[in-house]
This record gives structure tokens, C-alpha cells and sequence, in this order.
């Protein structure tokens, strides 16, 4: 008998950010050289709230991130959700999500992750994480974060 390994996960990481090159695409860089190591398939997208996100059903994973901006998620990001196709597009897909902010983590995961997932009620949501100042270049949060989205991925 033969065993067949099953395919290389394809992920496309959606984000929006003010800055080019700034602290959260560092992360995003880092999550997606992360999850490449693993045998991953992944390519990163900037949001555009009134973008075409048709592309996404080529993916098996959707990972959508931002920053906090004046207590709300990063308007490209969350416009893509309420004024584009994204929302339908995600149907059926797994999706991990991410947010970079200076806030505790439990306001964060109170206040700012809800933004986001009032919009994906219905969807698979397989990882979630608030990344602090201090953990935006940590690999090992970083490790962990894309540990656990493979895990959970493989499970679901």
C-alpha cells in the first residue's frame, strides 16, 4: 500500500497596513517565510476596500491582518469585508486572522477581533492571534502562531 502525502497548504496572507515596509508587512514577511518552511504555498495581497477578491477561491487558507488604528482594524482590510465580494469569496475557506496593536490583549481580544469576525459569522476560523509591540519580531510567537494554524488546518 501506498501512502500519498497530502498536498502543500496554499495561503494567501490579505493585509492592510498605512505603511510600506513598516512593523505589520515585517510580520506578515515573517509569518509567510514561517509557513513557507513548512512546505507551504504563499503569496501576500494589500486590501482594498472596494477590491476583486475573486482570486482568493485558488486558496486553501485566507490570513487577514492589520493594524489598530485609532481603536478600529485598518479600513482597507475591514472596507474589503463590508464593501467588496471578500466576504463572499471566503465561503468554505479556513481563515486565520491576526491584528497587530499596542492595547492589552484581552481588550484587544475584546474590542478589535469582533470587528473582524462579525463579518465572517458562518466561516471557519482556525487561528486567531493579537501580536503585541514586543512580539512583532519574535519568532518564536511567530512559530507558534503558524504552528498552531497548521495544526488546526490539518484538523479541520
Amino acid at each position: 500500500m501506498t501512502h500519498t502525502a497530502a498536498a502543500p497548504m496554499k495561503a494567501i496572507i490579505l493585509f492592510d497596513s498605512k505603511t510600506s515596509g513598516g512593523s505589520t508587512e515585517q510580520l506578515i514577511d515573517s509569518i509567510g517565510q514561517k509557513l513557507a518552511e513548512t512546505g507551504a504555498y504563499v503569496e501576500k495581497a494589500k486590501c482594498k476596500a472596494t477590491g476583486d477578491y475573486s482570486f482568493v477561491k485558488e486558496f486553501d487558507v485566507v490570513i487577514m491582518g492589520a493594524p489598530i488604528y485609532y481603536l478600529l482594524v485598518a479600513s482597507e482590510l475591514l472596507g474589503a469585508l463590508l464593501q467588496s465580494n471578500l466576504k463572499s469569496c471566503l465561503q468554505g475557506k479556513k481563515i486565520a486572522l491576526f491584528l497587530t496593536c499596542g492595547s492589552p490583549e484581552l481588550m484587544a481580544n475584546l474590542l478589535y477581533l469582533p470587528q473582524l469576525k462579525l463579518n465572517l459569522i458562518g466561516s471557519t476560523i482556525i487561528a486567531e492571534k493579537i501580536f503585541a509591540p514586543d512580539q512583532l519580531s519574535d519568532q518564536n510567537v511567530i512559530a507558534n502562531y503558524v504552528d498552531g494554524l497548521n495544526i488546526a488546518y490539518r484538523s479541520v
